[in-house]
């Protein structure tokens, strides 16, 4: 895998610190995409701020470093325009989970076909280990000068009530595991959350290597595919008992394929969307730029 990987390294030098879960997320990332076989020029990478938000640098294709917690506004925004793009989030757990929790909730509602990728460490890294929103109540951190008080959010637990119609959470350190999570869910026809762990070696001297072997286990008997309405709830209830647990769960959770996804809803009230959506249009001829006849574009918009 790391051969063909390679064809996806931009050529500029990844200075995340030494054993960051993020070198994992990045070779996973470089390997689901060389087996999906997408050409570079149909990927976009969507990040904010934060530690995890450098990636877009490294991969070889197009890229959008973004403010903080707005990225997943960014990723719609160019999905909405080309829907022929394959568009990825990735973001950190007080990126996308802090300050961006709004744009992650309406995403779900809104069902884009986006894998927003949240890089879960327990911490603000790149601002010096302050507690982020997945930290637990009462965990106490080397850089925080007492315990923290707030309590935790559980991403698959909030995308799940938000409407994301893929869930998973895989491994920093397994990169076989995760490679085929975001192949899974880069190729699924929806909105997806994976949630990584990522143990933090500078920071977060809790959720060490040794700790998620001793407090995760992989899914094995989970069918995670929703066949119809009545077995979509069954399959809520039964992620809320798996996230019930002592253990985190890694593997994928959730595949509904049932739910419209945003770009049939776009078409369903403009119907030339399908063929010809925003990006596809023709804005200039020659030297000139076209009338744009408001009336005529937007007749189904007038009220």
């Amino acid at each position: 895998m790391n051969e063909i990987s390679t064809d996806w390294n931009s050529g500029v030098w990844p200075d995340w610190c030494p054993g960051c879960g993020n070198f994992g997320i990045f070779t996973a990332l470089k390997g689901a995409l060389s087996e999906l076989g997408v050409g570079r020029e149909n990927i976009v990478i969507v990040s904010g701020i934060g530690c995890s938000g450098k990636i877009p640098h490294f991969v070889k294709t197009t890229g959008v470093h973004t403010l903080h917690g707005r990225s997943i506004p960014f990723a719609t925004g160019i999905k909405a325009s080309n829907p022929d793009l394959k568009v990825i989030v990735h973001g950190g757990d007080g990126d996308l989970l802090g300050i961006g929790m709004g744009h992650l909730i309406a995403m779900g509602r809104r069902n884009p076909d986006i894998l927003v990728v949240i890089h879960n460490n327990g911490v603000y890294g790149l601002t010096k280990g302050q507690a982020s929103p997945t930290l637990q109540l009462g965990k106490r951190t080397k850089s925080l000068a007492f315990p923290n008080i707030n309590s935790a959010v559980n991403p698959i637990l909030l995308g799940m009530t938000s409407g994301y119609t893929f869930l998973a959470r895989s491994y920093a350190y397994n990169i076989d595991h995760l490679k085929a999570c975001l192949r899974q869910g880069i190729s699924h026809n929806g909105a997806g959350i994976l949630e990584v762990m990522q143990p933090c070696p500078t920071w977060n001297n809790i959720v060490t290597m040794e700790w998620v072997e001793k407090n995760t286990y992989y899914l094995e008997d989970w069918d995670p595919v929703v066949r119809d309405e009545e077995g979509a709830m069954r399959k809520m209830q039964g992620i809320i008992g798996i996230e019930s647990g002592e253990k985190k769960a890694l593997g994928t959770m959730l595949i509904d394929d049932s739910r419209q996804p945003f770009r049939e809803r776009i078409a369903s009230v403009y119907k030339h969307y399908a063929t010809m959506p925003p990006a596809k249009q023709e804005i200039q001829r020659g030297n000139a730029s076209l009338p744009v006849d408001v009336e005529k574009t937007f007749p189904n918009f007038f009220v």
